[in-house]
């Protein structure tokens, strides 16, 4: 049984910062696509970044590119997302998901499994 765990959210004030962790578990994830995605309460889930374990594949969107980076870690089977200088525009329930075939994709539906998410609270 795929499980994807996220972990790292909290309450934070505007510039700090979060490390978001993706733990994967339940089958081989070689070959696919991991994605970070995220969702604001009345809003569509939007992408954030999507990162291939051997780091093909690594995006992270233009909104946050200067603020956000993304990594994984084979032998943990972990997934990283590192959020500095974080704004309260940042605040959102984060997803991790995962993409089984390896083909780049921004689209939340595209992806196959995700985890329950993790609450970012950026105060003002």
């Amino acid at each position: 049984q795929v499980q994807l765990v996220e972990s790292g959210g909290g309450l934070v004030q505007a510039g700090g910062s979060l490390r978001l962790s993706c733990a994967a578990s339940g089958r081989t994830f070689r070959g696919y696509l991991m994605g970070w995605f995220r969702q604001a309460p009345g809003k569509e889930r939007d992408f954030v970044a999507h990162i291939g374990w051997s780091g093909l594949g690594t995006r992270v969107a233009d909104s946050v590119k200067d603020r956000f980076s993304i990594s994984a870690d084979n032998a943990k089977n972990t997934v990283i997302l590192q959020m500095n200088s974080l704004k309260p525009e940042d605040t959102a329930v984060y997803y991790c998901q995962a993409k089984a075939r390896f083909s780049v994709s921004a689209i939340a539906r595209s992806y196959d499994y995700w985890g329950q998410g993790t609450q970012v609270t950026v105060s003002s």
